[in-house]
C-alpha cells in the first residue's frame, strides 16, 4: 500500500494492477455525446439502452477542445470493482458502508501546500474566464440539454456555519460563469441551507468538487433518516478510507473545498433566480437519468454564479453515465447500509442480506434475503419489506427470498418467484405512497385513483420465502462438495 495522501490518483494507480479493470486511450473523442456513446459499449451497464456490459473504467487522453485534461468514467460502475478499492468482499459493501456511518472520522483542515486543487486558479474576474472553455463537461446524449457535472460534490452550510452537508446534483453549464442546479425539493440538506438563505435574500457559498476517490462520492450519496441534518457523510468516506478527508478553504467563497479534488468550482447559489434548464437547446430534455429515460428539462432550476475554477495540473475530470451501473453502485450501496441499519435495530439477525440490482437503478428495486428462526417469525419478512421502505423513500418494489438464495443473481432470484411463490397470496401492493418522480409511470395520468400528483406510486411486495412449516418441502437439489473442482480447468 502506498503512502500518498488518499485521492483519485493514488486509487487508479492501485486499479492498474489489478487485470481488466482499467482501460485508457490516446484516440480523440468529442465529448459532445461520442464518449458516453463510446463507453456504452466497453463498460456502462445498468439500465443504460442496450447493447451495452459491464467493463473496464476508461480512462480518455484526448477530448477535442480541452487539451491537457482527461476524462474519466466508469470508475464504480462494477460492484466487484468497487470492492476491490475498498478492500473488502463487494457482497457485503452495504454492512461495510453502515459501519463506517456508525463510526465516521470527521474531516479535516488542511494548508494550501497540502492542497493540489489549487495548483491552477482561474478567477472569475480574469477577462478570458469561460467555464464551458475550462471544464470538460460532457453531454450524455445528442438530446442533453446542454453540457453536465454529473458527479460534482457540492459543499455548503447553514448561515449560522454549524451544520455543513455534501451532496451530488445534476449541474448544466448555462453561460460563462452560471450552473444550473437541480435540487430535488425537501429530499437534500443543501436545499435546506439553501432555503435559508433564499428567506434572508442572501447568496449562499458552495464549493462543488470534481475527481475524487470513490469513498467520497459514495459517501455523499447516503440520505435521511440514516444521515440527518448535521450529519457531514464526509466523515463516511473518512471512516472508508480510515484517513480524514482533507478541506481547504475556499479562495473566493467563505466555504471548504475537497482539498485533493482533481478540480473545484466555487461560486454562490443566487436567492430568488431561477434558469430554464435547457435554455441553450430547447430540447425538452435534462439528461439521462438512472431509471433509463431522459429527465424532462426542469424550467425553473436554482442557479450558481461561479467565481472562481481551480484544479491540478494535467487534471481528470470524472463523468458518470445517469442510467449506468456506475449510478447504481452511489446509490444502490448506501441504500442498501440504510436499509440494513434500520433492519438491525428492529428485527436483528431476520435480515440477513440486502442487494439492490441494476434493474432498478440502485433506487428502486431491492432484495432482502430473510432469515426465519420457527414458526413465529413468519410474517416478520413483510415487517422487514416495510422497514426497508421506511428506511428509503424512494423505494418501489421489494423481493423476499430466503438464505439460500444468492441476491446478487437474478436468475436466482426469479427462481425463487416461479417455485416458491404464488401470486393471489404472495403480492402485497401499497397504492398512494411517495416516490421518485423521475420513475415516468408515477405520474397521475397512469394511474389517476392512485396518483394524485407526480412523485407518487404503488410499491410492490414480491414474498418468494417460504412459510416456515412448510420448509423441509423445499430443500435444494444437494450436489456433493467438491472442494478441489477448480483442479479439472487445468
Amino acid at each position: 500500500m502506498t503512502n500518498e495522501p488518499y485521492d483519485l490518483r493514488r486509487v487508479l494507480a492501485e486499479l492498474k494492477t489489478h487485470p481488466g479493470q482499467y482501460h485508457k486511450t490516446d484516440v480523440a473523442v468529442d465529448p459532445n455525446a461520442e464518449l458516453s456513446g463510446v463507453y456504452r459499449y466497453i463498460g456502462a451497464g445498468g439500465t443504460v439502452q442496450r447493447p451495452t456490459q459491464e467493463g473496464p473504467a476508461m480512462m480518455f487522453n484526448q477530448v477535442t477542445g480541452f487539451p491537457g485534461t482527461r476524462v474519466l468514467t466508469g470508475l464504480m460502475a462494477s460492484r466487484r470493482r468497487v470492492g476491490l478499492m475498498f478492500h473488502h468482499d463487494y457482497q457485503t459493501l452495504g454492512q461495510f458502508l453502515n459501519d463506517a456511518v456508525d463510526h465516521p472520522v470527521p474531516p479535516v483542515e488542511v494548508s494550501e501546500a497540502q492542497a493540489p486543487a489549487h495548483e491552477v486558479i482561474h478567477r472569475a474576474t480574469d477577462p478570458d474566464f469561460d467555464i464551458r472553455k475550462l471544464v470538460a463537461a460532457p453531454t450524455n446524449t445528442p438530446q442533453d440539454a446542454g453540457p453536465y457535472i454529473t458527479v460534482g460534490v457540492v459543499l455548503g452550510s447553514n448561515k449560522a456555519k454549524t451544520m455543513s452537508d455534501v451532496t451530488i446534483h445534476r449541474m448544466v453549464l448555462e453561460d460563462k460563469d452560471k450552473l444550473g442546479i437541480y435540487i430535488m425539493p425537501g429530499g437534500r440538506h443543501i436545499g435546506k441551507f439553501a432555503s435559508e438563505y433564499e428567506a434572508a435574500n442572501e447568496p449562499m457559498p458552495v464549493t462543488i468538487s470534481i475527481g475524487l476517490d470513490p469513498a467520497i462520492t459514495i459517501g455523499a450519496t447516503f440520505e435521511p433518516p440514516t444521515t440527518p441534518l448535521g450529519y457531514n457523510e464526509l466523515g463516511v468516506a473518512g471512516a472508508i478510507r480510515q484517513e480524514a478527508v482533507g478541506l481547504v478553504p475556499g479562495l473566493t467563497v467563505d466555504e471548504r473545498a475537497i482539498a485533493r479534488a482533481e478540480y473545484t468550482l466555487e461560486g454562490y447559489i443566487l436567492p430568488n433566480e431561477r434558469v430554464q434548464e435547457d435554455l441553450n437547446t430547447h430540447t425538452g430534455k435534462a439528461m439521462p437519468e438512472f431509471p433509463g429515460y431522459d429527465g424532462d428539462a426542469n424550467p425553473a432550476l436554482q442557479v450558481i454564479q461561479v467565481t472562481a475554477v481551480t484544479h491540478r495540473k494535467e487534471p481528470i475530470m470524472q463523468s458518470v453515465i445517469g442510467p449506468s451501473e456506475e449510478h447504481v453502485s452511489m446509490a444502490g450501496i448506501p441504500t442498501e447500509a440504510s436499509i440494513l441499519e434500520l433492519t438491525n435495530r428492529a428485527i436483528p439477525g431476520k435480515v440477513l442480506n440486502v442487494y439492490n440490482p441494476p434493474a432498478g437503478g440502485g433506487k428502486l428495486m431491492t432484495i432482502m434475503q430473510i432469515h426465519k428462526d420457527d414458526e413465529a417469525d413468519e410474517g416478520i419478512q413483510r415487517q422487514a419489506a416495510l422497514l426497508a421502505f421506511s428506511a428509503f423513500k424512494e423505494l418501489k418494489t421489494v423481493i423476499l427470498v430466503d438464505e439460500d438464495v444468492d441476491i446478487f443473481d437474478m436468475n436466482d432470484v426469479m427462481w425463487t418467484v416461479n417455485t416458491r411463490f404464488q401470486a393471489d397470496q404472495d403480492i402485497v401492493v401499497l397504492p398512494g405512497m411517495r416516490n421518485h418522480p423521475l420513475d415516468p409511470s408515477e405520474r397521475p395520468e397512469y394511474d389517476p385513483k392512485s396518483i394524485r400528483v407526480r412523485g407518487m406510486s404503488s410499491k410492490l411486495i414480491l414474498d418468494g420465502t417460504v412459510p416456515f412449516d412448510l420448509k423441509d418441502q423445499f430443500e435444494r437439489a444437494q450436489f456433493k462438495d467438491v472442494p478441489d473442482w477448480q483442479k479439472y480447468l487445468k
